[in-house]
């Protein structure tokens, strides 16, 4: 047995309840012991730690503890305060629950409070859930330790019954779990809680058996055990980031290996997804996160969607996540999310950059990771590609700081190292003015391509001053009184400043043209995410924290007056606000865009709501079509039966033997009541589907309900079932679910061949098997077995209305039980009903009418 432990901080008191400033209760502090099943030793340890704090000096009570008559657990009872439970009746039966204002009264330091996740009996408290007592005891300042197990939260709720084919009715938000000042998780392999069970550690011997073969299955014990790791790590996680955010911690903490690996789109982020993932999987289930940025000037070389979008794909098939982010600069946004993300490990392609690129454009983004990368190990990973230059030209097509600086230097210093060359003996006497004069032009275009406008004028205004000085003769001598001397010098800084306009207007067009494509690239993104699925709203707020590098975001309806806070509308009387660093313009647009597709998912959402008020009253509407066509077949036969034995009866023309009368009778009588049993069915049917089924909801032994159950259905072999507990239920219509089900059942058995009826409990459930020998259904049919208004194999509606299965589930979920079908083993069909036990109510808000549609 072992113990993982989140806390934020745990401050010791005294005994009695806290008080701070002037008179004000300090809320008590929930530890919740979690577990993946029942019998891990949640209660168990529950009650060690009270011994302890209690030998401490604490004051303990215990407000409610389920001992499930187990020895040890009952023991570990002795020397603790117990307070006495409240006793209440409920639909017949004597029930017992926490006194919630016993506990208050009595005001203790510290209250032991088990299955945090109860439903209360109506009527035994103020409160529904347990949960919501324990709430009212933190409010009062007292600390509570309960327990709870993986299968009750809420966010859980469906994949357990997936994997347990159990529904789990009782169930507790996870917010408030999280709220938990400590959570301790309870954990033990499955094959010793399997020992444990049938050690008779945890249910008594008649139980056993049917626990460790459904339940208690080794592969569903697993998969639970599964689950509550992978939830308390993550708590784990979210108190780890809570702390660094709380205290400023910028710094990347090894605790869980997080690999980063940084894709560009070109060709070789395969081979880098595929190392990477190498990498987590040897750090013992490592996080795998792959990341691209867009940069937000558009500067983005090689970049192909096709391959971004096969890449993404391939990164989740490995079991990582993919995303996308704006940065002005790639390096610098690949180093922040890293430590954003709190990754350990960051993997990078060598640059394709050859030899001489690298020369002239510096150093690569590579290096400069390397550069900010600190506490972070960065690999450099080489690829078919490395060192083999850029699938498309690459191109300057911006200012930067350097060359702004660079530009005007160049323009001075390039035309004087270009006279130096030119005044050498050796190039003198080869070259003539003309070809000078093209040097120094193209030495004037080279400035411009480096500086933009201004410093090309600056290397023409020097070129041509320089050319006129040592190359025009007389040499030596400025001949700027000569009217042809200053029209080529205007000249030459005319077409010079033109070459340096046509270049720089050239850059600003492509620095569009890859700003929109950089965009474009965001948006696809965003797209494509929205068509594979992740299109909720908060899967949308959040893409949109990440894309633009936020620190938060959120969707409100009405815009905050704070500062500093980026708001823009997202829809009629909806607004996205996002905190953090300033956005320029251009990413304004793009986020105008991604706000639009967040207040089309709000519209989507309202309007989904819509049509979910409609949908019942269209299903309302086919049932009642259903039912005019189906409705003639089955009360056909009784009425025209009936209706033909009474009409020989009344006849006057024939004389009936008394053998003939009473058979004439027995058949009138016959057809009434399965006439009655037809319409009985359908009022049934409609009161479910209009919610206004009343239930009598009791205490009801099987011995009670199956001798009129199986009444008309002698051929059912009854098992032992006397070690059955009751179940609540309402006895007719239990009654009524048993009778169709072995009617069903004998309908479909093979002659000679009795229908075998039997029942085991486990998990506070009853489950009652209704087992035939005959044909067996395949598993694609078996939705369709409860259809109510065909049969199954027909191929209309029109054969009759088929409502037995159908009126069965409903009625059995009505109960809080369910209904489903299984293969019987050498072939045939097992209905498994289940119910709750008496002594437990796990559903009390369906004790007076029900409804919801079968």
């Amino acid at each position: 047995m072992s113990d993982v432990r989140t806390e934020t901080s745990d401050v010791r008191t005294g005994g009695g309840v806290t008080r701070t400033g002037a008179g004000h209760v300090r809320p008590g502090r929930l530890k919740i012991y979690l577990g993946a099943a029942p019998g891990v030793g949640k209660t168990y340890r529950m009650l060690d730690e009270a011994r302890r704090r209690a030998a401490r000096g604490a004051d303990v009570v215990v407000g409610f503890v389920e001992c499930h008559g187990r020895p040890g657990t009952e023991t570990m009872l002795n020397g603790l305060e117990v307070v006495d439970r409240t006793s209440c009746t409920y639909r017949g039966g004597e029930f017992t629950e926490m006194d919630l204002a016993a506990v208050l009264a009595r005001r203790p330091q510290v209250a032991i409070v088990d299955e945090f996740a109860h439903s209360n009996v109506p009527g035994a408290g103020r409160n529904p859930k347990r949960w919501q007592d324990i709430e009212e005891l933190l409010a009062a300042g007292i600390d509570v330790i309960s327990a709870l197990n993986i299968q009750h939260l809420e966010s859980l709720n469906d994949v357990v019954e997936k994997i347990t084919r159990v529904p789990q009715h009782e169930t507790v938000p996870d917010e408030v779990v999280r709220r938990a000042r400590q959570i301790e998780l309870v954990d033990m392999p499955p094959e010793g809680l399997r020992r444990r069970m049938a050690h008779g550690n945890i249910y008594t011997p008649e139980k056993v058996d049917a626990a460790l073969a459904n339940y208690f299955r080794p592969g569903n014990l697993t998969a639970l055990r599964q689950l509550a790791l992978l939830w308390v790590a993550d708590r784990v996680d979210e108190a780890l980031q809570t702390y660094r955010v709380e205290h400023g911690i910028g710094g990347v903490w090894e605790t869980r290996e997080r690999v980063v690996v940084a894709l560009t789109g070109g060709p070789e982020g395969d081979t880098l997804i595929r190392r990477a993932a190498r990498i987590a999987d040897r750090s013992a289930g490592g996080d795998l996160l792959a990341v691209h940025i867009t940069r937000s000037d558009g500067l983005a070389v090689g970049t192909s969607h096709a391959s971004l979008a096969r890449q993404r794909r391939l990164v989740e098939d490995l079991g990582g996540s993919y995303h996308s982010v704006v940065g002005d600069d790639v390096a610098t946004a690949l180093v922040e999310f890293a430590r954003a993300e709190n990754a350990t490990q960051l993997v990078l392609g060598t640059s394709r950059r050859g030899r001489l690129e690298r020369f002239v454009t510096g150093r690569g983004t590579g290096e400069t990771v390397v550069k900010f990368s600190t506490d972070i190990d960065v690999h450099m990973v080489t690829h078919e590609r490395a060192g083999r230059g850029t699938l498309l030209p690459s191109r300057r097509r911006t200012l930067s700081t350097v060359r702004r600086i660079a530009g005007p230097v160049a323009g001075l210093l390039l035309p004087v190292a270009l006279t130096f060359l030119l005044d050498l003996d050796a190039a003198r006497d080869r070259l003539n003015l003309t070809s000078e004069a093209l040097l120094f032009l193209l030495t004037v275009v080279g400035v411009a391509c480096i500086g933009g406008v201004l410093s090309a004028v600056i290397a023409s205004v020097t070129a041509s001053l320089l050319l006129n000085y040592w190359f025009i003769p007389p040499r030596g001598h400025f001949t700027l009184s000569d009217p042809n001397a200053l029209l080529a010098l205007a000249v030459f800084v005319v077409v010079a400043a033109i070459v340096a306009a046509v270049v720089d207007r050239s850059l600003r067009l492509s620095r569009r043209a890859a700003r929109a494509t950089a965009e474009a690239e965001t948006m696809s993104s965003l797209a494509g995410t929205i068509v594979r699925g992740g299109a909720t709203i908060p899967a949308l707020v959040e893409r949109t924290r990440e894309t633009f590098g936020m620190d938060s975001a959120e969707l409100v309806d009405e815009p905050p007056g704070e500062e500093g806070a980026t708001v823009v509308p997202a829809g009629p009387g909806a607004f996205l606000v996002l905190r953090g660093r300033p956005l320029p313009s251009s990413e304004r647009r793009v986020l105008a865009a991604f706000a639009a597709h967040v207040g089309a998912a709000v519209e989507r959402a309202r309007l989904a709501e819509a049509a979910a008020e409609v949908e019942p009253v269209k299903a309302a509407d086919r049932m009642r079509t259903a039912l005019l066509r189906a409705v003639g077949h089955d009360l056909r036969t009784p009425l025209a039966a009936g209706w033909a034995a009474v009409s020989s009866l009344r006849s006057s023309d024939v004389e009936f033997s008394d053998a003939d009368r009473d058979e004439l009778l027995a058949t009138a009588d016959a057809s009434m009541a399965k006439l009655n049993r037809l319409i009985e069915n359908l009022l049934d049917l409609s009161r479910l589907q209009a919610g206004a089924l009343t239930l009598n909801l009791r205490p009801t032994t099987l011995d009670e309900v199956l001798p009129t159950a199986l009444a008309d259905t002698p051929d059912v072999e009854v098992g032992d079932l006397s070690e059955v507990p009751a179940v609540l239920a309402d006895p007719p219509l239990l009654e009524r679910v048993v009778a169709n089900l072995a009617g069903n059942a004998a309908r479909h058995s093979p002659a000679g061949r009795k229908v075998l009826l039997t029942a085991s409990a486990h998990a506070g459930r009853v489950e009652l098997r209704v087992v035939d020998r005959g044909p067996g259904l395949p598993p694609t049919d078996r939705d369709r077995l409860f259809e109510p208004f065909q049969r199954l194999g027909d191929t209309d509606n029109t054969t009759g209305l088929g409502l037995g299965l159908a009126l069965s589930r409903g009625l059995a979920e009505a109960m809080d039980g369910t209904l489903v079908p299984e293969d019987t083993p050498g072939g045939g069909l097992t209905m498994v009903l289940s119910l709750p036990f008496a002594e437990r109510v796990e559903h009390p808000s369906s004790t007076q009418r029900v409804g919801g549609g079968v």
